[in-house]
């Protein structure tokens, strides 16, 4: 597995990361325990080294299990989670919709949140903690300073920013340094390119796009027949509506006709456009199944050229992706 420099903080980890939410939360059941940490477990063997998760998801499960199944493993892998909201106050068991938890990132918060991580995470360090959603009632620049604390107390190593505005990275920054922002970023979600990749390579600091693969859809394995459990978060998306899905089909499609001349999959085609971009840019796609992990880091193997990252810009500027990523209540929260 190729290696990427994570920003310009000294944050090396694996080309592609591994996003464990969907093992304990969002989309469908929780998955068997048993069977999740083995996969995670054949991650690392495989050479994944960054694994990406958060108090929220489950609640606090994910941490558990990736706590769990990355301890005996610890010195092989880098892991990300991230605070943010007030867990108690309410939580929709199908993912970040609904009955949203209250934001949470005042200074005492972040602090307590880190020690409940740690305990989870089964480690004495986080390697990198986000702030999973800007909180507009707490300045950012207490968040980095509370973080930065963490940072020269040994329990926490780098600092992220998840869905932030450019402004708000630039005063988070100037506090603390920041090594990573996560965002969504795929073939069907291209906003990070109006201005956030341009402050990030200015400044210094990587890029891990989450939901890689648009949620799933640009495996091709889903369509506008797809039924989706009732537990799946998929269910309330604007951009999942069986209309959506019917419209988007033709992002698929194009993926679909690389793959075919490259030999690959499209969901190998889309994590490679992703790897193509940027080389401090690293996905953390998410699975439950070994075959699928294996078609992932395949990805990492496929080269684009020039060409080929032409042909599918101009293709894929003939389409308009239909649907909102979120309801309206929980884009809000994003910097984008």
């Amino acid at each position: 597995m190729q290696k990427r420099a994570l920003g310009k903080n000294g944050l090396e980890v694996s080309a592609l990361g591994f996003g464990c939410k969907g093992m304990s939360f969002s989309y469908g059941p929780p998955k068997d325990k048993n069977e999740m940490i083995a996969l995670l477990r054949t991650a690392v063997e495989r050479g994944i080294t960054f694994f990406d998760t958060a108090e929220v998801y489950g609640p606090f499960t994910n941490e558990e299990l990736v706590g769990e199944a990355l301890a005996p493993l610890r010195d092989r892998v880098v892991i990300a989670t991230k605070f943010g909201f007030n867990i108690n106050s309410g939580n929709d068991p199908r993912g970040m919709t609904g009955n949203m938890p209250a934001l949470n990132s005042r200074p005492e918060h972040i602090r307590e949140v880190a020690e409940a991580s740690l305990k989870r995470l089964k480690t004495d360090v986080i390697d990198l903690f986000y702030q999973h959603r800007v909180d507009p009632d707490v300045p950012i620049e207490e968040v980095a300073g509370a973080v930065k604390e963490l940072i020269q107390e040994g329990k926490v190593k780098h600092f992220g920013l998840s869905e932030a505005g450019i402004q708000t990275i630039r005063r988070a920054h100037a506090v603390q340094k920041i090594t990573a922002v996560q965002n969504e970023y795929s073939l069907w979600f291209r906003r990070p390119e109006e201005g956030l990749l341009q402050t990030l390579e200015e400044l210094g600091i990587g890029l891990v796009p989450y939901s890689p693969l648009g949620k799933g859809f640009l495996t091709g394995k889903i369509d506008e027949t797809t039924a989706f459990d009732s537990t799946d978060f998929r269910t309330t998306l604007p951009r999942f509506t069986p209309e959506a899905r019917k419209a988007n089909q033709a992002l698929v499609d194009l993926l679909g006709r690389i793959a075919a001349q490259k030999k690959g999959t499209p969901a190998q085609i889309a994590l490679a456009w992703l790897l193509a971009q940027k080389p401090w840019i690293v996905p953390i796609p998410g699975t439950t199944k070994l075959n699928r992990l294996d078609e992932n880091i395949g990805a990492v193997s496929i080269e684009l050229t020039a060409g080929d990252l032409s042909e599918i810009d101009n293709a894929a500027a003939k389409i308009t992706v239909q649907g909102n990523r979120y309801p309206e209540k929980l884009e809000q929260l994003t910097g984008l």
